[in-house]
């Protein structure tokens, strides 16, 4: 199972919003979409629809608005993982920048989702020529390495209970300054159990036990609300 990238936890501790946060750092996206010469533009998308394949050439840099997308990758006896749940403020498509010439996972939208796409060529004037901007960019990409590597361990040491409660906090931004969202997004339990390394019937057996202990509360037999004492699973040894 490939780490997931989602937003660092660790186990210590409207398409035109006015303002978003990239990693705890104000990126003026109003600014931005009204700067004159930039090569972008707004895509919207529904809720499960397709918004590049792998394989797909990669061309453009993404930056989320509003909605969630997820990341997977097939390999080639078909199995598919779940590699990236990202949010408002996260880029994705960045690998055009390294050298990458087709996409590396399928990216979809998990809810009705606007995100700024962005010329490959533009993003990297605006990393040679705008150094806040630059800063801020390089600054999320260090982020993500990290979230990468604790990913990684989190798979490699920590039972699959752990790692359900853990990614669940992961997926309400927990610790994110500013971000914290007590609602998550409608995830499946398939997804989840890709997410995390295991079957679907182990998510559900311990969602409903995180449920009778008050950790999370169904709404509308939907959408999961989280209690922060979740974090007491993850904590616990």
């Amino acid at each position: 199972m490939l780490p997931t990238a989602v937003p660092r936890v660790s186990a210590r501790a409207a398409s035109r919003p006015q303002k978003a946060t990239l990693r705890g750092s104000a990126f003026d996206v109003q600014r931005f979409l009204d700067s004159a010469g930039v090569g972008r533009k707004i895509a919207r998308f529904r809720n499960k629809e397709r918004i590049f394949a792998q394989g797909d050439a990669a061309r453009n840099v993404l930056y989320i608005q509003q909605g969630g997308v997820k990341l997977t990758v097939v390999n080639e006896a078909g199995k598919e993982a779940v590699v990236a749940i990202l949010g408002p403020g996260d880029f994705f498509g960045e690998g055009c920048l390294a050298g990458q010439t087709v996409c590396m996972a399928t990216a979809t939208a998990i809810a009705p989702t606007s995100v700024l796409v962005i010329r490959k060529s533009e993003m990297l004037r605006l990393l040679h020529g705008e150094s806040e901007f630059s800063d801020r960019f390089i600054a999320h990409m260090l982020s993500r390495n990290l979230r990468v590597e604790e990913d990684l361990i989190d798979q490699l040491f920590n039972s699959s209970e752990k790692r359900l409660a853990r990614t669940l906090l992961l997926l309400a931004r927990y610790g994110s300054p500013g971000q914290t969202q007590t609602m998550l997004p409608n995830i499946s339990q398939e997804t989840l159990a890709e997410m995390i390394g295991t079957t679907r019937s182990r998510v559900n057996y311990f969602m409903n036990k995180f449920r009778n202990m008050g950790f999370i509360l169904y709404k509308n037999n939907r959408h999961v609300q989280i209690n922060p004492s979740l974090l007491s699973v993850v904590l616990y040894d």
